[in-house]
């Protein structure tokens, strides 16, 4: 009875397994093929079944067998590919085909000749079978080995198959030395056969180019697996019941009594969860079915949308809104920033305001959202508040939302805010686990998005302030060396005041003053540097006596000037003039009394050479690379910015060429300034 029971069990799944090949709406060859041998297998079980209450003779079941081999074999010969076309003529032409499908043939044929003939043959069918399963062996072995990057959906196939041939390989090949069938082996193999539907069905749904689609739904495969989960708890209970009976003694009888009891109580605790079986359910969906979306296209479809923001003047908050309500389908949708215990509004949808009482609403939603970064679902809220463990709200102010979707939107562990969806349409999409979890990824995206697009936002207005405040400081470095030309103006003033050309000269100063603190305004009030705005045709001799006369006559020693070129050059003199006072005068600070500071200019190729040379105090190289163009470090205290250095260097880069400096301690220090000519 136990061995019918196998083959009619196995029977049974070949038959909805072909039921369900029968019905897809596709067609085409492995299609048929298939269809053909899982109705084969399907006969041949139930014969075998019948075989053990009513007498078949054995050349019947024997060519059965063989016939189901065949079928078998023709169907493998068809995946492997060796025509494309969908002829069964043309596979069976192939010599693949004429060198495997004649040992099934003439299986089936002395079947049903030589047991006729003697029963002593019958060590010879077996033996033909051994051969046969064998060489389904080697047709699967050069399957796998062909199958390459297809390996992943054909191995359930395999399984299903070699685990049958070896199994049969193993029984016929015994029987063929003994001469008779093991009879342990032969009830064992109905469920050997059953086994190997589940792995078959796998193979089907993961190989496309069958063209059979299978699709069993999510209720029958969690019903399914809850009675499997069942049947295993019951079985580790009996175990523990029978080691209680073995180790009990006189209280044998009242433990298994109490145990039993508790043990299916915990079963029907557990099969009446609703939170057991969501979880179940969640991870066979999760783990056993396709995904509802496309992730890659509609990954790419959220990026575009996002892109699209990207642009300049377009608004940010909506494009992440609107890319949050494509997502769902819906087209109304509030984006709120949460400040505190307000909202505020940072876009809409159609015009959609939220009034007090929706306001009031998402304020009892914060702490739990905060808490347990869920999405909500009105809906779900209503008819199943328990999913929602710990939210505080009446079903009045349910009633009275005109939401239906909360999503929320960290950044980090914080709730940076929410964005409130509902369709104008009363369009509602059930939220399962796979909608929540894509959610989640898109808020997660979209926060990502908002989160640049502010910190990009406060970037620009701290560089926007960073510009102004470096422009500022150059501006009053600039005004110290106005307030240097009218220090040498009052300290002259005394002794030249009535020298009519020191009078002239101190109104030609004051006008030239005057219009340098005009230009520093103006940089001040447009927030732009005006360097392009100042350009004049001018000797460079004139602005170097300019500097060395006019501004650096109150420090010693006196710069002596150099010249062995002199060029009309097209730039700011105003600006050549601060950076040169600049290297001038800290020459001259850094030089005692009885020193020396040259200035000196030459030719280098195409580029205009200005030396600025001192036998001062020197600096070291540790102190030329760390400090000397850093900007504000300063070795004079208050009584200096520390930008002059900062400022020549920027400036020679900026006109295309670049400041060298040698220097060495206790011996002096070279500034060469290098400018296009």
């Amino acid at each position: 009875m136990l061995d019918a029971s196998g083959y009619f069990l196995s029977a049974l799944g070949f038959s909805i397994l072909s039921l369900l090949i029968l019905f897809t709406p596709t067609r085409g060859l492995p299609k048929k093929l298939l269809l053909i041998a899982t109705t084969a297998t399907l006969f041949d079980t139930l014969m075998q079944g019948v075989a053990v209450f009513v007498l078949i003779p054995f050349d019947i079941l024997f060519a059965i067998e063989s016939i189901k081999q065949l079928f078998w074999v023709i169907f493998l010969l068809s995946c492997l590919r060796q025509t494309s076309s969908n002829s069964l003529l043309n596979l069976l032409r192939t010599p693949t085909s004429l060198a495997f499908l004649p040992l099934p043939i003439l299986a089936a044929i002395f079947s049903l000749i030589l047991i006729k003939i003697d029963t002593a043959y019958l060590s010879w069918l077996f033996l033909f079978q051994t051969i046969l399963n064998l060489q389904i062996l080697i047709m699967l072995e050069a399957f796998y080995r062909q199958s390459d990057h297809y390996r992943w959906a054909y191995k359930p196939l395999i399984i299903a198959i070699g685990g049958l041939a070896v199994f049969d390989f193993v029984m016929f090949s015994q029987a063929s030395m003994v001469g008779r069938m093991d009879q342990m082996l032969w009830s064992a193999r109905g469920y050997i056969y059953a086994i190997s539907i589940p792995f078959l069905v796998i193979a089907i749904r993961r190989i496309k180019e069958w063209g059979v689609d299978i699709f069993i739904s999510r209720e029958i495969v969690t019903g399914s697996t809850l009675v499997i989960v069942a049947g295993a708890y019951l079985l580790l209970m009996s175990l523990a019941g029978y080691a209680i009976k073995f180790i009990g003694g006189q209280w044998t009888s009242v433990l298994q009594v109490v145990f039993v009891f508790l043990a299916l109580v915990l079963l029907a605790a557990l099969l009446l969860s609703n939170q057991f079986r969501t979880e179940v359910k969640v991870f066979i969906t999760k783990h056993f079915f396709a995904n509802q979306f496309d992730y890659r296209v509609e990954w790419v479809n959220l990026t575009q949308q996002l892109e699209e923001g990207a642009k300049v003047g377009a608004n940010h908050y909506v494009t992440a809104l609107n890319a949050l309500a494509r997502t769902l389908g819906v087209n109304r949708g509030n984006l709120l920033r949460i400040n505190g215990h307000d909202f505020e509004v940072l876009a809409q949808l159609d015009d959609n305001g939220l009034n007090d009482t929706d306001l009031k609403t998402l304020n009892y939603f914060i702490p739990f959202v905060q808490q347990k970064h869920w999405i909500i679902d009105i809906d779900q809220l209503r008819s199943r508040p328990f999913d929602y463990e710990g939210m505080r709200v009446n079903l009045a102010q349910l009633n009275a939302c005109s939401f239906h979707l909360v999503i929320p939107i960290f950044q980090g562990d914080n709730l940076w805010g929410i964005a409130v969806l509902t369709d104008k349409d009363k369009k509602r999409p059930a939220l399962n686990w796979e909608v929540r979890d894509y959610l989640s990824v898109v808020a997660n995206q979209v926060g990502a998005y908002l989160f640049q697009y502010e910190a990009s936002k406060q970037l620009a207005e701290n560089a926007q302030f960073a510009a102004f405040s470096r422009m500022s400081a150059f501006v009053v470095h600039d005004l110290k060396n106005v307030l240097a030309q009218i220090d040498l103006i009052l300290s002259n003033a005394d002794q030249h005041r009535h020298n009519p050309e020191f009078i002239d000269d101190t109104f030609e100063t004051l006008q030239h003053t005057k219009s340098r603190m005009e230009k520093m305004l103006r940089q001040l009030t447009e927030k732009q540097d005006d360097s392009s705005t100042g350009l004049v045709k001018t000797h460079l001799s004139s602005v170097i006596d300019e500097v060395v006369n006019k501004r650096c006559q109150l420090l010693a020693p006196l710069p002596m000037v150099e010249y062995q070129t002199d060029p009309e050059l097209t730039l700011d003199a105003d600006k050549l003039a601060n950076v040169l006072y600049h290297l001038v005068s800290n020459a001259q600070q850094a030089t005692p009394d009885n020193g020396e500071v040259r200035v000196l200019s030459y030719d280098e190729s195409d580029m205009l050479c200005i030396d600025i040379i001192d036998t001062g105090c020197g600096m070291s190289q540790e102190f030329i690379a760390e400090r000397l163009f850093a900007p504000f470090d300063t070795t004079k205290g208050n009584a200096g910015m520390g930008i002059g250095a900062y400022d020549a260097k920027h400036y020679a880069e900026k006109m295309g060429g670049r400041l060298e400096v040698v220097s060495q301690v206790g011996k002096g220090t070279r500034f060469t300034l290098k400018i296009p000519r």
